[in-house]
Parts: structure tokens; C-alpha cells; sequence
């Protein structure tokens, strides 16, 4: 029997690539999606051999990452609940389209993963599965209750690991998770589960890896100009960048000026509230240029129909629905609102904050001259006309309070 395990080299999946072997007497085919985890990746592959796994697959995905996964999610402007980037979410369907090519390849009867039974990740991982190869058995041993009566808690896998020699990040004293890639790294568990913790203050500032606090970014503003192209970004400050290029130089200068944490209590697709603190630098000035790119660019209408399917997308990428046909629909629509979304925006970077110093375009849609308050010298709005435009969408305000002012004055009488 062979499985696929998707493989970090954490405290979950050390464990379980020793667990799963022995169970099914099994060989362990690890794989790990590099996804812009970094130094995390070094010695993986020896450490998962070391470990018992037959085969080690570390692909490069980054490129195909940020092109395909991150910028149309851009594009489409998600954001879940108001705060979160979505990081974690959009990684997932990658790394399991992935799983599921090379289990094809070496014949693999199963796939498994560290995800637990409360959290989401286990929802996206299957059901991508589902979409892209239902005839692939899923083994999530978090669901099983042999596994969770050996390992009830970290302590327990901790001491595991120890057993077996094999090293992990992970301790008693520094407990809480961490997911790590090219868009974000989310901190959750442990000390993070109390919800009164101040996971910014700046005695905690250790904890975080893609940026400085507030506090101790630069006290000098730092200008940034990006170009777009048909709603997807391809230069900053002048130099075109792949996609890849893109994030990896917001990445460093949102970190530069401590952009991006945010601290989130947010509700999972399976029922309950979480606590989730995350650092999504260049995605943030990603975001909020793109946004204001779209403001001199695109239609009044049409933003306002791709913006009421903002929270219908973002759902869809956080509950695991990226390969289902409505996700497709949206992403289609989203992409035709962008053929026009093309110019520069300039940013100001400072204390963890992203402000627009400036906006232009050749289609730009705004026009001074109309806008104006001054003399309107194109002639192409009489201020004579909104006295009847005001006058049609008053009509039913008007007809509803005399009817309802009516009713309103029997009722005092009735009092």
C-alpha cells in the first residue's frame, strides 16, 4: 500500500508519518508544497527519510502560487469576515491538486493529512480531492479515535517525537501553531486560545517572522509605486516582476514598515470561533492597491456587482470550495471586470499603516473637468437636470411617508 502524506516536517506530520507506516504497514510517500515557507524547508527531505517515508517530493509552487491562486483571489478583492487575508485558505487547494497528481504518478491508493478534526483544513483538503479525484481514499487520522486516545495533546506528541529522535520547532514553552507561505503566516493554539492575550504587545514581538512592530518600523514614510495591467499587478517602483516577483518584494517592504497583523477571532466552516493572529504583509498593499487602482478604472455598476459577490467568494476560498463550479462563475465574472484595471498606483508605507499618495491611468474614468467644482467648461453635466432625477427617486420616499405619516397620526389617537 502506498500513501501520499502532505508533509511540513512539524510536530503533526512527524508524527504521523511514523504512525501511519506502522498502522498500514504502508509506504509513506511524503510531499511538501513549497509554497514560500523558506528556512522551514531546509532539511526536509533528509529529516523526512529519516523519519521512515520511502520517497520525498518537495515541489517548488511558488510561481504557480502566486499566478494562480493568489492574484485571482485579488482580483476578485477576498476578504473573509471583514480582516482576513485568506493565506492559509488559498494555499490548501494547491497543495492537495498537487497530492493528488502525485499519487496518480506513483499509484497510490490514499492521501493523507495533519489537519484535525475541529479546524478547516481538513474541508478543503477533501474536498478538492473530491473534485479532482474521487476515486483517492482520504486517511485523516485526527477523525480516528485510536490515534487521538495516543496523542490526546501536544505533550504527548511531543514526548513522541522525542522517542523517535526526530526534531521538531514545536516545544512546551512555545506551543501555539504556525502556517507559514507566501501570502501569510497565521499563529493559532496554545497561549493564542486565550482570547484576552495581547499578541501585540511588544513583549511578544518574537513571535512574529515576516514583520516588525509598529513600534520599531522606520520613522521615516517609504513611497512605493505599482503598475497594473489588466488588474494584476507587474511592476513595483519601475521593475517588472512575475507574480512571484510581486509578493516577494511587498512581502519585504510591508514587513519593513510592520503592515499587515491583524488578530482575528473568525468562524470556522465546521461550526466554531477561532482565535487567529496573522501577518500578511505584502498581500495587504497588494490588496489596498489594487483596490485603489479600481477606483478611477472601473464602472460604478460593475464594482458594485463584484463587490456584493466579495463576502460569496471569500466564504467559497475559506470553507474549501476553490475547484467547485461556483467559485469558476465568480472567478470568471471577477476577470472580466478587469480588462481595464490598468495603471499606477503610489503608496506611503508607515508605522504599519498603507495610505495613497497617488493615482493614474490612461482609461482612467475619473475626469477633473467633470467633476470639478469649479466652472464646468465641457458642458457635459447641467446641474439643472439632478433637480428631476431628485425629484423621480423621491417619489416613493414621499408616497410612503404620506401613507405611513397617516397611519403613524391614528395610532397617537388611538393612544
Amino acid at each position: 500500500m502506498k500513501i501520499v502524506l502532505a508533509y511540513s516536517g512539524g510536530l503533526d506530520t512527524s508524527v504521523l508519518l511514523t504512525w501511519l507506516k506502522e498502522k498500514y504497514d504502508a509506504q509513506i510517500i511524503a510531499f511538501c508544497a513549497d509554497v514560500g515557507q523558506e528556512e522551514e524547508l531546509k532539511g526536509l527531505d533528509k529529516k523526512a527519510k529519516k523519519t521512515g517515508a520511502s520517497k520525498v517530493y518537495i515541489d517548488d509552487l511558488r510561481e504557480e502560487f502566486a499566478s494562480d491562486y493568489i492574484f485571482p483571489m485579488i482580483q476578485a478583492g477576498a476578504i473573509y469576515e471583514d480582516q482576513y487575508y485568506l493565506g492559509t485558505s488559498i494555499a490548501r487547494p494547491l497543495i492537495a491538486k498537487r497530492m493528488v497528481e502525485i499519487a496518480k504518478r506513483e499509484n497510490a491508493q490514499s492521501i493523507a493529512h495533519g489537519a484535525t478534526g475541529k479546524g478547516n483544513d481538513q474541508v478543503r483538503f477533501e474536498l478538492t480531492a473530491a473534485a479532482l479525484a474521487p476515486e483517492i481514499d482520504i486517511i485523516a487520522p485526527w477523525r480516528m479515535s485510536e490515534f487521538r486516545d495516543q496523542f490526546p495533546g501536544r505533550k504527548e506528541m511531543l514526548e513522541y517525537c522525542n522517542e523517535q529522535g526526530v526534531k521538531v520547532e514545536a516545544s512546551a514553552s512555545k506551543p501555539y501553531s504556525m502556517d507559514r507561505n507566501l501570502l501569510h503566516i497565521s499563529y493559532e493554539a496554545g497561549i493564542l486560545e486565550d482570547t484576552w492575550f495581547d499578541a501585540f504587545s511588544m513583549k511578544n514581538k518574537d513571535m512574529f517572522k515576516l514583520s516588525v512592530s509598529p513600534e520599531d518600523a522606520p520613522d521615516k514614510p517609504e513611497y512605493v509605486n505599482l503598475d497594473f495591467q489588466d488588474g494584476n499587478c507587474f511592476a513595483v517602483n519601475g521593475r517588472e516582476l512575475s507574480p512571484l516577483g510581486v509578493m516577494l518584494k511587498l512581502n519585504k517592504l510591508g514587513g519593513k514598515h510592520g503592515i499587515g497583523r491583524v488578530d482575528i477571532v473568525e468562524n470556522r466552516f465546521v461550526g466554531m470561533k477561532s482565535r487567529g493572529v496573522y501577518e500578511t504583509p505584502g498581500g495587504t498593499i497588494l490588496h489596498f492597491a489594487h483596490r485603489q487602482m479600481e477606483s478611477i478604472t472601473m464602472d460604478r455598476e460593475v464594482m458594485h456587482i463584484r463587490d456584493s459577490l466579495i463576502p460569496k467568494y471569500s466564504e467559497l476560498v475559506y470553507n474549501g470550495f476553490w475547484f467547485s463550479p461556483e467559485r469558476e462563475a465568480l472567478q470568471a465574472l471577477v476577470s472580466e471586470t478587469q480588462d481595464k484595471v490598468t495603471g499606477r498606483v503610489r503608496l506611503k508605507l508607515y508605522k504599519g499603516g498603507v495610505y495613497t499618495s497617488g493615482r493614474k491611468s490612461p482609461v482612467s474614468l475619473y475626469n477633473p473637468d467633470i467633476a470639478t467644482m469649479e466652472a464646468d467648461i465641457t458642458n457635459a453635466y447641467n446641474q439643472d437636470d439632478a433637480t428631476g432625477f431628485i425629484q423621480l427617486n423621491a417619489l416613493r420616499l414621499k408616497v410612503r411617508s404620506r401613507v405611513q405619516g397617516q397611519k403613524d397620526i391614528s395610532k397617537r389617537r388611538k393612544n
